[in-house]
């Protein structure tokens, strides 16, 4: 059973958690572990691309297969519940956990993103702050470093802490090269006001891993 394991979420959509969770795999893979990865449902995939389950996968360098990853997928861009109900069916809230727990028991480690943020629905009475919890993963936040961030990632860590989740850490991403002084001060700032480690994660090639810098598994 996996001894090691993360929840990634964020502060919104499109915040880079899928780029977060897949440098995190490949860090441990790297390391020499077994390291199995969970997404509870993936949307957008009429946009084309690879998808965030396929980079996972890339990443970990898994053998799991699409439904084992990502139970749930979708073609339009839009929250999970309404993709679901767009689609005549509901997530199976159950099914989740289990195939997550399914997918820890046969690894050294899992990596387990998140949809959007903490509080999206699943479905109209679950949240993803309710998968979380029911996983109980450590949680590491992904959050942008320019303005507006602080009350965003303040609020995300509030919603984890009341729901009694651990958060990990914050990773600011991506993060420039030469930060100005509002990106070093949101930084600072989150984690003087909570107490939580903020990371930092730069503009990286997601064809080039070997180039990827790392970041450890809690």
């Amino acid at each position: 059973m996996a001894e090691r394991s993360v929840f990634v979420t964020g502060t919104g959509t499109e915040v880079g958690k899928s780029v977060v969770s897949a440098v995190i795999a490949a860090t441990a893979a790297s390391d020499g572990l077994s390291v199995a990865v969970f997404k509870p449902a993936v949307s957008g995939l009429d946009e084309g691309g690879e998808a965030d389950h396929e980079l996972l996968a890339r990443a970990a360098g898994s053998r799991q297969s699409e439904d084992e990853i990502a139970p749930y997928r979708y073609g339009p861009p839009v929250s999970p519940h309404l993709a679901a109900a767009m689609a005549d069916e509901e997530i199976d809230t159950d099914l989740l956990v289990g195939a997550a727990e399914t997918a820890a028991a046969g690894s050294d480690a899992i990596v387990c993103e998140g949809v959007g943020g903490l509080m999206v629905p699943l479905k109209p009475d679950y949240l993803v702050r309710n998968l979380a919890a029911e996983l109980g993963y450590p949680l590491v936040i992904v959050a942008p470093p320019g303005l507006g961030t602080i009350n965003h990632t303040l609020l995300t860590i509030e919603a984890a802490w009341a729901a009694e989740l651990e958060v990990e850490s914050v990773v600011m991403t991506p993060w420039p090269e030469e930060p100005a002084r509002l990106e070093e001060s949101n930084r600072e700032t989150v984690e003087e006001l909570t107490g939580v480690e903020v990371l930092t994660l730069g503009t990286i090639d997601l064809a080039r891993p070997a180039t990827w810098p790392r970041i450890e598994l809690p």
